[in-house]
């Protein structure tokens, strides 16, 4: 299930989705990047779990923050770990609680990619069964 996400979701990426702050860094090559906020909204939609917040740090200066999941479970997975370059590095790593409703800041970003992922999900599960 877990692997099937990924593909979906790394599908699902695009300029359109992506943070803002982040889009000048985006490329099809590395469409990760700019992705971990929508897509950790996402993931927790989809399959439940909570919410990790890290820092992110290059040669040593805070240059921003990154979201991953942590499973219902207890297993954590960063679908968008690929989004770092050399140098990068993601410290920490704190549970935050969810926004109560849609989130504010990249809204429309996380309402696009909700829309494909959720249409290309209910596919691979249908092909699953």
């Amino acid at each position: 299930m877990i692997e099937n996400l990924r593909t979906v979701l790394h599908a699902s990426w695009g300029a359109d989705t992506c943070d803002p702050h982040d889009l000048p860094d985006w490329t099809a090559e590395n469409p990760a990047r700019g992705q971990c906020g929508v897509t950790a909204l996402v993931v927790q939609d989809l399959v439940g779990g909570e919410l990790i917040l890290g820092e992110v740090f290059a040669d040593g200066a805070k240059t921003g923050h990154h979201y991953w999941n942590r499973l219902p479970g207890g297993r954590e997975v960063d679908f968008t770990a690929s989004q770092f370059r050399p140098g990068e590095v993601v410290t920490g790593g704190v549970v935050q609680p969810r926004p109560p409703t849609a989130p504010v800041r990249c809204r429309a970003q996380y309402e696009i990619l909700s829309r494909r992922v959720r249409a290309m999900w209910n596919v691979t599960q249908v092909a699953d069964t």
